[in-house]
């Protein structure tokens, strides 16, 4: 920031001294050169032709300085055949006239015929009443005294820039600390959360660095859910693990005989256990992308040809909006619809009907899955969705089914309800999952 200030100050100062240099020296040469073309007028009304054809003045000039020799301002009145007529101040010297070309306008140059002496010279060519010839009238003053007034202008401008642009650089040097300040309380406040252990940013800061803490809150609160979901996930795994892996090894110890079917019904127990937590770790880093989209249709039709090839005598219908598209990954939606249709299909009468986007007045999409089997009392459908929780043991099964919906769905912002199917008398599962394209209501 401080050389992009320092360099934009460079350029705008340097511009800006070039013009008012450019514009100041102008003015100063001007009011010269006006004063040069007053005495060359004054000098031209005096002027008249004498009786032997020599220019002549009827009056001298007011200003002293042309009766003083090498006073630095000088007239001199030439004409081709003619001996100049100089001032006195020219003593033993003479102008050098540019007699190459004709001026009817006032010319005005700078001159070094003097060697210790440059001069400033107007001069302008006239036919004077009486006379055939061309007669050209000269005025000349030193340069020293316009130089001199130049030179000072120059020196106050540059001294002035270079003071105006300490101070800006200064000034942009200071707004460059005290504006950026609130970020090194920033880097502070997170400083002492890493050294202290705070959660949060409380520290009182402007309101330009507020919209930044806050996200740095709320990126701190994502990062410590991630962290207790994972410790969570862990502590269940080993949990639901640890039983399985007890009784496996009393019964190695005891040398059971059937050692065999145990361990085949255990280890079983642990890869769905495992399948479970796998599903809700991809979920978990799927759903941090942000980017998750998937179409239901489709993805209810890969999973009713799936199901209908276990399930043949089972009639499966499905309806609703085709082009329904839910934020959440193929994958997921396809473990979910999987799980859903499977158990209504494994514990309902023969019927399982799927309506998709059965609410489309709402913000989310909500997908029914109904059955015509003897469906869950009131009382028991929050139980239900426990790990382990089964109600029909007869058939084969972990339970952990609704459990991994209902996690997988609330990763991606989602819920189940289950209710009773007023069509069909069974269970009525309500998935309700966000819709793609719309923020999720937290």
């Amino acid at each position: 920031m401080m050389l992009i200030s320092a360099a934009w100050i460079f350029v705008l100062l340097l511009g800006g001294g070039i013009a008012l240099d450019r514009t100041l020296t102008n003015l100063v040469e001007n009011n010269f050169d006006e004063q040069l073309e007053y005495v060359q007028t004054a000098l031209l009304s005096s002027a008249e032709i004498g009786p032997d054809g020599e220019v002549l003045l009827y009056r001298p000039l007011g200003d002293q300085r042309f009766l003083e020799p090498n006073s630095g301002v000088y007239w001199q009145i030439s004409g081709q055949g003619h001996e100049p007529f100089p001032s006195r101040s020219l003593w033993d010297r003479s102008l050098e006239v540019e007699g190459d070309h004709v001026d009817d306008e006032p010319h005005f140059y700078n001159s070094a015929q003097f060697s210790e002496e440059p001069l400033r010279i107007v001069e302008r060519s006239v036919i004077l009443p009486g006379s055939e010839t061309r007669w050209t009238f000269t005025v000349a003053s030193a340069r020293g005294e316009l130089d001199a007034q130049i030179t000072r202008i120059r020196s106050i401008l540059f001294w002035s820039f270079v003071v105006l642009a300490l101070g800006l650089l200064v000034m942009a040097a200071l707004q460059s600390y005290y504006g950026l300040r609130p970020l090194r309380r920033v880097r502070l406040a997170i400083q002492r959360i890493r050294t202290t252990g705070h959660n949060r940013v409380t520290d009182p800061l402007p309101l330009e660095v507020q919209p930044l803490v806050q996200e740095l809150n709320a990126l701190l609160e994502h990062s410590e859910k991630q962290a207790e979901e994972a410790r969570t996930h862990a502590g269940n795994l080993a949990h639901a693990l640890k039983t399985p892996l007890t009784v496996l090894t009393n019964a190695a110890t005891a040398r059971d005989p059937k050692l065999a079917d145990l361990v085949f019904r255990e280890t079983k127990s642990m890869q769905r256990h495992v399948d479970h937590h796998l599903a809700r770790a991809r979920a978990v880093g799927r759903r941090s992308t942000g980017l998750s989209r998937a179409e239901v249709w489709p993805s209810a039709e890969s999973v009713l040809r799936a199901v209908t090839r276990i399930y043949e005598e089972t009639r499966f219908d499905v309806d609703g909006n085709r082009l329904a598209q839910v934020a959440i990954e193929r994958q997921d939606l396809d473990e979910i619809l999987g799980n859903l249709i499977e158990n209504a299909a494994k514990y309902g009468g023969g019927s399982v009907f799927v309506t998709i986007d059965a609410e489309p007045e709402r913000k989310e999409c909500v997908i029914w899955i109904e059955d015509d089997g003897v469906g869950i009392p009131e009382a028991e459908r929050e139980r239900i969705f426990d790990r382990g929780a089964r109600l029909d043991t007869g058939k084969p099964g972990t339970g952990l089914g609704l459990a991994i919906v209902r996690d997988v769905a609330e990763i991606y912002g989602g819920t189940v309800e289950l209710a009773e199917s007023e069509d069909l008398g069974g269970l009525l599962v309500k998935l309700i999952l966000p819709r793609y394209g719309i923020e999720p209501i937290s």
